[in-house]
C-alpha cells in the first residue's frame, strides 16, 4: 500500500474527519473509498461503451420509412 500527502483547506478536512466519525471510519479510508469509486466509474463506462457498440454494430440498416403505421404497431401491442 502506498502512503499520499494531500493538502486540504481546514474547513474540508473538519468537515471530512466528520464524515468519517460518522461512518466510523478515517479519513484516510474515505479518501480511499473515493479514489476507488473513481476507477469503478471508468470501468462501468468502459463497459457501457462497449455495449454500445455491440448493439450499434448489430443494426443492419435503419431507414425512417421502414417504421410500422399506427394501425400495425397497435395490432403489433395486442398479439
Amino acid at each position: 500500500m502506498k502512503n499520499i500527502t494531500v493538502s486540504v483547506p481546514d474547513d474540508i478536512y473538519r468537515e471530512a474527519r466528520v464524515r468519517a466519525a460518522e461512518r466510523g471510519s478515517s479519513v484516510s479510508a474515505l479518501v480511499s473509498e473515493y479514489l476507488r469509486s473513481l476507477t469503478d466509474r471508468e470501468v462501468e463506462v468502459s463497459r457501457l461503451a462497449a455495449q454500445q457498440r455491440q448493439v450499434v454494430a448489430g443494426i443492419d440498416r435503419f431507414r425512417a420509412r421502414d417504421r410500422l403505421e399506427r394501425d400495425e404497431l397497435h395490432e403489433r401491442a395486442l398479439r
